[in-house]
């Protein structure tokens, strides 16, 4: 009998979303509906700020930050080199430099002292990731922001349901991004959403989303260089049902987190990513465990898939990719915690639905595969 294979991820979709992505489709208003503006509705006020600007991906609602940044050409960002690359393409878009510095080893989030010391004359900006839905140090991070006249943009795409120092990652006011890939703790499908509590900001990424369309412009009457960056009232139908239940799907996320825990315990050679505190509260996103630095990751990899479960290196670290080693000359060496964390970290199956014997099975075959 063949294995069962255990996927690395799966959304969390039932009836609901069947429903009300139905009522869409019958209804014949696929874009720019009301639906969208329910989702965006629902979201700020999940998060308790002012306005929510839905987008086709986590990627596009970092650009459009980015832009309203104001960054160009010529400017350097301050930005971690440990996150998905997105978080430093929004702003290569625009011409800009990425000075990358490096991260704690425990949160794997930047340190603001480093921060600090990073920051020249042509600084405009820091863009700050919520790594593995671990909250960045947001306080000391935005009181350098405000003491050197920098913009700020909060890529928040893997922590929504996180929380830090008891508030909500993403309800400071401040521009804070969010994706609905279907690994998240949400889905839209694709898609992502821009939060702010500025009036002026959410009609400026509403027209910047919608090709430079004005709020109040007639049909093809375009004030600004926009693009093409809507989610459709399909993808907004499946937000709405997945807010809905977003309470019971971080309990489930969380409660599958903490069993991972207990099951790897007795494993030499394996550690878990840091636990909260006080300040900090994860959203689980994906589940990656330390291996020791003389476990052969890869052949473990290769194991795990003979015996039926799926596992990833999680994830490069962006100074060490090709296309940016090549354009701005990093090297390895530059930033060793986050190349410690790309040469040992390795994500396991996690998403909402995993049963309790998948991962004891999961646990099992990583234990014989070190």
């Amino acid at each position: 009998m063949k294995t069962k294979q255990i996927e690395l991820s799966a959304p969390y979709i039932d009836e609901r979303e069947e429903e009300l992505v139905l009522e869409v489709l019958r209804s014949g208003w696929l874009s720019l509906g009301p639906v969208l503006t329910q989702f965006e509705r629902m979201f700020a006020e999940r998060l308790g700020v002012e306005h929510a600007a839905a987008v086709s991906s986590g990627t596009a609602g970092l650009h459009l930050a980015v832009k309203l940044a104001g960054i160009e050409a010529g400017d350097e960002v301050i930005t971690t080199p440990f996150s998905f690359v997105a978080s430093t393409n929004c702003f290569l878009y625009e011409g800009a430099t990425p000075v990358f510095v490096d991260v704690d080893p425990q949160t794997l989030n930047m340190d603001p002292e480093l921060v600090e010391a990073a920051i020249t004359p042509r600084t405009k900006a820091i863009v700050a990731v919520d790594m593995f839905g671990y909250p960045c140090e947001l306080d000391p991070l935005l009181e350098i922001a405000e003491r050197h006249g920098l913009a700020f943009v909060e890529d928040s795409c893997e922590a929504l349901g996180a929380g830090y120092r008891g508030r909500p990652v993403g309800s400071g006011g401040h521009l804070a991004v969010f994706a609905f890939y279907p690994n998240k703790q949400m889905t839209t499908g694709e898609g992502g959403i821009v939060v702010t509590d500025s009036e002026e900001e959410w009609k400026l990424l509403k027209s910047l989303s919608n090709q430079g369309r004005a709020e109040d412009g007639a049909w093809l009457d375009h004030v600004r260089l926009g693009y093409n960056y809507r989610l459709d009232d399909v993808g907004a139908a499946l937000g709405v049902a997945q807010l809905e239940k977003l309470d019971h799907v971080l309990e489930l996320r969380a409660q599958v987190a903490a069993r991972y825990a207990e099951l790897l315990a007795g494993i030499d050679g394996v550690e878990p990513l840091l636990a909260d505190d006080a300040d900090h509260k994860r959203s689980w996103f994906v589940y990656p465990v330390w291996l020791d630095a003389s476990i052969d990751r890869l052949r473990t990899i290769q194991r795990l898939r003979e015996q039926g479960v799926a596992s990833k290196v999680y994830l490069p670290s962006i100074h060490q990719q090709s296309y940016i080693r090549e354009r701005f000359d990093f090297r390895d060496g530059m930033f060793r915690n986050a190349e410690d964390a790309s040469a040992r970290l390795l994500a396991l199956p996690f998403h909402t639905g995993l049963e309790a014997d998948d991962q004891e099975r999961v646990v099992e075959a990583l234990r014989s595969s070190i």
